[in-house]
Order: C-alpha cells, then sequence, then structure tokens
C-alpha cells in the first residue's frame, strides 16, 4: 500500500482553467448558401470556436456546434441541424478535414431544402473566434480522494479543458481525467467508465456530476476494502 501510495505521489494532477476572450470576426451569414460560403473562407480559428469550444459555452444541448444551433433555432431548419449535429469534431485529425465535413453536410442540404430562407433580422449567423488562455487552478490532486474533492469545487472552464479540449491533446483522443486515472492511479477501469461517458450529450455540469459520481462510488469501495468505516 505504501509503495502504491508513493506512485500516486510522483504524479500528482494539476488542474487547469481556461478561459475565452471573444473576437468578432465582421462576417455574418443570413441563410444556409451564406453560411457555407462563409465556412470555406473564414480563418480556423473561427472554426475551432463554433465547434470544439461549443461545450464551452451555455447552449441548447439538442446540438453539437453553433452552426446546427443557428440552423435549427434561427432558420427552423430542424433537420439540417440535426445533420450538423451528427458531425462529431473529435473525429476529424485536422480543422481542414473538420471544414469539408461541415461544408459537405451543407451542400447536401441545400439540395433538398425548399426555400433557403434567411434568418429574421438580428439572428444573422455572427462569425467569432476566441483568444484562449488556459493557467493553473493551483488546484492538485495525489489520490482519488483529493481528485474527488478538487472535481467538485473548480470551474466549468476546467472540466472543460480537462474532459473536452484535451481530446486534441492527448494520444487517442481521450480525456485527461481518465488517462491520469489509468496511468498514474492504475485504475483502469475507472478510467473505461468515465470514458464511456458521451461529451456530446452533456454540459459540463452533468459531465462534472458524472464523473464525480463514479469516482465518488471508486473511493468508497477502496475505503471499505481498507476496512474503513464511511
Amino acid at each position: 500500500m505504501e509503495e502504491h501510495l508513493s506512485r500516486e505521489n510522483q504524479w500528482p494532477f494539476e488542474f487547469r482553467q481556461c478561459t475565452t476572450i471573444l473576437k468578432a470576426t465582421g462576417r455574418k451569414a443570413s441563410n444556409l448558401k451564406e453560411l457555407r460560403h462563409i465556412i470555406s473562407i473564414v480563418s480556423d480559428d473561427s472554426i475551432f470556436h463554433h465547434t470544439y469550444q461549443y461545450f464551452l459555452k451555455e447552449h441548447i444541448l439538442e446540438y453539437t456546434n453553433d452552426f446546427a444551433h443557428w440552423a435549427g433555432e434561427s432558420l427552423e431548419e430542424r433537420a439540417v441541424a440535426e445533420e450538423l449535429s451528427n458531425i462529431d469534431p473529435y473525429g476529424y485529425a485536422t480543422l481542414a478535414e473538420l471544414r469539408s465535413a461541415l461544408l459537405s453536410v451543407i451542400d447536401s442540404c441545400l439540395e433538398i431544402v425548399s426555400q433557403d430562407r434567411p434568418a429574421p433580422p438580428g439572428e444573422e449567423f455572427y462569425f467569432n473566434e476566441t483568444i484562449t488562455y488556459v493557467f493553473p487552478a493551483g488546484v492538485w490532486a495525489s489520490n482519488l480522494a483529493e481528485f474527488l474533492m478538487a472535481l467538485k469545487f473548480v470551474d466549468d472552464g476546467s472540466i472543460y479543458y480537462h474532459f473536452y479540449e484535451a481530446r486534441m491533446r492527448v494520444p487517442g483522443g481521450v480525456d485527461d481525467f481518465s488517462q491520469w486515472i489509468e496511468q498514474a492511479l492504475h485504475k483502469k477501469e475507472l478510467a473505461e467508465r468515465i470514458r464511456a461517458i458521451d461529451p456530446f450529450m452533456h454540459d459540463t455540469s452533468e459531465i462534472r456530476a458524472y464523473i464525480t459520481d463514479i469516482v465518488m462510488k471508486e473511493v468508497s469501495r477502496d475505503m471499505e476494502r481498507m476496512g474503513v468505516d464511511i
């Protein structure tokens, strides 16, 4: 037991915080054709903001990116919104591939929509970019109990950074939490339960709640095995 705890302490989990500053591009679309055209020429940073960073913002979870959200809510094109929501940005190796997938879906939709209706005045799609800052949250965890405590109090931006954005950084497209739990704590089954959480079905608050519940049960089992009263 002492040897195992020593290995844990050699590699603590450092929580990091993610915050963004919005930057307007000056481009806007009022219908699908205009949306398609601007997606084809706008910067990678803008594509990233409207897709990968969707879950950093408070949005309707029926959708999985800003384009789908706008098509469904402002254009009232539910079929188009559904097709755009089926695009998983983490399923593409590059932003160029993701951009192509978005354009392909919109092209297919334009072939079947009866009329390319405009958005109501004031509800045009505004293309934005973000400047993202990542910095230490000043919180570390050396074992599962400390991780559980920290998980309850870090900001949503930290949950987003470690659970969503990590999928672009960590080999295999997994999150920081499960990678640390598997590699530092040697709890592969627990890591797999966390990876089984669908990131596109929940917002950051719900993701926090699901992971907290899973980890809480694991901590309780560990304490029972050690003969500690809960």
